[in-house]
């Protein structure tokens, strides 16, 4: 059981969240819709950010999961952290594969999660190999959900370019359009600069937006979402398996306060009015900056949020039990 300082209730008191009913699969008319096939591309284990991602997408019923795989650096470390994640949430019926490794000196944080090797599997599929297996057998039905750097993207374009531009898009946590790090949209102005994802493998980056996939970006410009003190104060004290998890990898992160880049594409994919998209088109150029262009979109892409309505959802639908 996770101890919480005891002035979380005054926490939870000021937040003034009430947890809601998971909603039915239902529309407007009454009819039952079916959901939306996904498959997140992650790189879980590093910033915290892909865990509350994750956490989003298993507590939604409108989302059908197929798998998720993992990319960048130790890729079979990524793959654990996911099994177990997946598991305490009674979920390990999800596949999980496991991206080509690559060379990283960048930390994985939360790789302790995994050593206790509770649901955790000793090797897993390949993921390359599963996105496109996927595809062909879904056509035009599936959102790849893009929330790390691009390693297994660009393989797939470059293994079987037509088979990967029958998925139904790609929601991506990319880029650096107009705003860059650390610019809230209440502080000096900061300009664009290189985003993580988009940096770590451009090549691949720069294969996704020619690649004539119909594209969604969230940007740093609409995705630099703060969980304060209070919110975390009220999700680390319902008690859930999902908080309870998301608990365990925040105090295994070590940092603060987490900035919530890559929930945004979840959040998007189910309340798409959270972060409205634009057309535009974009380009990365050698050194990793998104560039804004003139020339035909190609992309549709987030360029300002509304933090309030995204809190307001994610906090109401991860708490859900």
């Amino acid at each position: 059981m996770i101890k919480i300082p005891r002035h979380a209730a005054v926490a939870i008191f000021a937040l003034g969240l009430v947890v809601c009913i998971r909603p039915a699969l239902i529309t407007a008319q009454g009819t039952p819709t079916a959901p939306e096939k996904i498959i997140i591309d992650t790189d879980i284990g590093d910033d915290v950010d892909d865990a509350f991602a994750l956490a989003l997408a298993v507590q939604s019923p409108e989302l059908e999961i197929l798998g998720v795989t993992t990319t960048f650096g130790d890729t079979e470390a990524r793959a654990r952290i996911t099994d177990r994640f997946l598991g305490e949430l009674g979920r390990a019926e999800i596949p999980v594969l496991a991206g080509k490794p690559s060379a990283t000196k960048n930390p994985m944080s939360q790789r302790r999660y995994a050593d206790a090797a509770h649901f955790t599997k000793p090797s897993h599929a390949d993921a390359l190999d599963f996105l496109l297996d996927q595809i062909r057998k879904h056509p035009g039905e599936i959102t790849l959900i893009a929330i790390g750097p691009l390693m297994n993207v660009g393989a797939a374009i470059d293994k079987d370019p037509a088979t990967f531009r029958k998925l139904k898009r790609v929601v991506l946590m990319g880029g650096s359009v107009r705003r860059g790090y650390g610019d809230m949209g209440y502080t000096a102005p900061v300009p664009p600069m290189p985003e993580w994802n988009i940096l770590n493998d451009i090549p691949s980056a720069q294969k996704l937006f020619t690649s004539g996939v119909p594209l969604f970006v969230m940007p740093l410009d609409s995705t630099q979402l703060k969980l304060d003190e209070v919110k975390r104060a009220f999700l680390f004290t319902q008690g859930t398996p999902v908080t309870d998890q998301l608990t365990v990898l925040y105090h295994l992160w070590g940092q603060q306060t987490p900035t919530l880049f890559d929930p945004m594409t979840i959040a998007y994919v189910l309340r798409p009015e959270i972060c409205p998209v634009q057309p535009l088109h974009l380009r990365i150029d050698e050194k990793g900056f998104t560039r804004e262009e003139p020339g035909a979109p190609n992309a549709q892409v987030c360029l300002d949020s509304n933090s309030e309505d995204f809190f307001k959802f994610y906090l109401r639908r991860v708490a859900s039990r």
